[in-house]
């Protein structure tokens, strides 16, 4: 190994060490070598252009719409309170918004930030409010566990090692480079799909705790990933192997939420 590879592990290997943060609740060390800041503003923007796109139909003044309303601002009062309780409070300043989307997508999500976005195409699937609070739970618990954050600095850090690579083989053939390159590559990318799949079960345990807190029951979870499988499957989408996605396979996914539920319970208030 040359210098220069020496230098740059150890390099990594000291930024890593000094730019981590903690995640509330599960208490996992993670790498943060980004501004958040900076991203919940850039997110900010995006939320606003994204509304005020005259494609984007703002559901308002609907039940559907008025249940988004009511359930996010529970979630997100359990959420502040819950940080504030223990120790998290100087680290967040959301500004909350939620919004009901008419798109037919069945799908839901959280900016940095707290700028939340429901399609009404997943109405149909969460059929309730304790479903519609799963849905919101975890969209809410990637945003405070600041896995956006998390992915980019992961994805720098494995530019920063595909550099070593290059630099480590210049002496090799050019076949011996390609061969390494590309293994490194494909690592790269199966490490990062699994970082990827272990915020997804991460999000899942933060989210079932936010919706019990906010006075939904954990036990009403099943059922709607239970449904969501039912939906992609009837939507013909065939999944890649587990390995290969960026989220957990559903049986997997519904079996640890078993799993979590009596941890869940134990914040649950009616």
């Amino acid at each position: 190994m040359n210098a220069f590879v020496k230098s740059s592990c150890l390099l990594l290997t000291l930024v890593v060490i000094a730019s981590c943060a903690t995640v509330p609740l599960t208490g996992r060390r993670q790498l943060s070598l980004v501004n958040e800041s900076e991203i919940q503003q850039q997110a900010a923007l995006v939320y606003k252009d994204l509304l005020n796109d005259s494609k984007t139909k703002v559901v308002k003044s609907t039940s559907q719409a008025q249940m988004v309303q009511r359930v996010g601002k529970n979630i997100a009062g359990a959420v502040n309170r819950f940080l504030q309780e223990n120790g998290y409070g100087d680290q967040y300043n959301f500004d909350w918004e939620f919004n009901l989307i008419q798109e037919d997508q069945i799908n839901a999500w959280c900016m940095p930030g707290g700028k939340v976005a429901v399609y009404s195409g997943i109405l149909p699937v969460t059929k309730n409010e304790a479903g519609l609070a799963t849905v919101m739970g975890h969209e809410v618990a990637h945003a405070i566990a600041k896995h956006s954050a998390e992915r980019m600095s992961q994805t720098i850090i494995a530019q920063a090692g595909g550099v070593a690579v290059d630099v480590a083989t210049s002496e090799k053939s050019s076949t011996t480079r390609s061969v390494l390159n590309t293994a490194y590559g494909l690592g790269g990318q199966l490490a990062l799909l699994n970082y990827s799949r272990n915020q997804e079960s991460e999000a899942d345990r933060l989210g079932l705790v936010f919706m019990a807190m906010a006075g939904y029951n954990p036990n009403e979870a099943i059922g709607f990933w239970e449904r969501m499988a039912q939906a992609k499957q009837a939507q013909g989408g065939g999944a890649p192997p587990e390995f290969l996605s960026t989220h957990p396979s559903d049986a997997r996914r519904i079996n640890n939420i078993q799993k979590l539920i009596p941890e869940a319970m134990t914040y649950y208030k009616k």
